[in-house]
């Protein structure tokens, strides 16, 4: 499925796979410039699975990735940097840090070696601060962030980076309501400015209001791909998250609900695959 006519990122007969279980099977996608494209699946679906093979950091038993139309493995990875940014999960923090020092790792890919970051550079950190609002904290200990301000600080290293794609695992993790939506607002207004953003996600709700297109995995092989209004709809999340889910009308849009109630999750089962 072509979402648009330039390719950002893409794959073909892309196989996802744990010991002793296919994930996601033969997955076709290619992911114009300017789209924002969110996944969906439960726990152990294969969504971190997917993005981390789709930044090339894990080997592919099956199938190739191509960044901007050429194999990614054929690539350099400072190159990869340069075009891609991967927000993992989880971050670790293996040494002290200040935020700004933190934020200006995501320049490394543009820096020449054995060189220092620019003041322009620092500019950038500062302004991917700013984004998050969190410049005020710039000078700070990493350690003594909340989780939810690390989360941020996380995002501002991606968004320093400043590559054509943005590989994003749950970037509203642990974040409150309020940066919750801004942060998915900032990734949005990326999209329309002609970068790549694919996101998982937890939210339907989110993902209904901020995704040009969804890819559902529903962890047996299985995939659904598509704009998001056609693949949003309470059939297809109903088996995707194997519980009752509906949708109510609410202003001008749709919200989706769950409906299940102990006892009622085995009543709407998967498909073999």
């Amino acid at each position: 499925m072509n979402l648009s006519s330039t390719q950002a990122l893409g794959c073909e007969h892309l196989d996802i796979s744990v010991p002793g279980r296919s994930l996601v099977s033969g997955l076709r996608i290619s992911i114009g410039q300017g789209e924002f494209l969110a996944v969906l699946g439960q726990n152990g679906s294969g969504k971190s699975l997917t993005l981390h093979t789709l930044a090339g950091l894990r080997p592919i038993a099956s199938g190739t990735v191509l960044l901007q139309g050429a194999p990614l493995v054929a690539a350099p990875r400072k190159t990869v940097a340069r075009h891609l940014a991967l927000l993992p999960q989880h971050n670790e923090d293996i040494f002290p840090s200040t935020v700004i020092d933190t934020v200006l790792i995501g320049r490394h890919p543009h820096i020449r070696r054995f060189r220092w970051e620019s003041d322009a550079d620092r500019q950038i950190a500062r302004s991917a601060l700013r984004a998050v609002d969190l410049e005020a904290l710039a000078e700070r200990d990493l350690a003594t962030l909340s989780g939810g301000e690390r989360q941020r600080v996380a995002i501002a290293q991606a968004l320093a980076q400043n590559p054509d794609v943005y590989l994003l695992d749950e970037p509203s993790n642990q974040l409150d309501p309020q940066h919750q939506l801004a942060v998915l607002q900032l990734f949005h207004e990326r999209s329309r400015s002609g970068k790549t953003v694919i996101a998982s996600l937890h939210d339907v709700n989110l993902a209904a209001r901020f995704a040009d297109h969804c890819l559902l995995l529903y962890g047996d092989g299985r995939w659904q791909l598509g704009e998001t209004r056609a693949v949003l709809n309470p059939a297809n999340l109903s088996e995707l998250y194997a519980t009752p889910i509906e949708a109510v009308a609410w202003h001008d849009r749709e919200l989706f609900v769950t409906m299940g109630e102990p006892g009622l999750a085995a009543s709407v089962s998967r498909r073999s695959p």
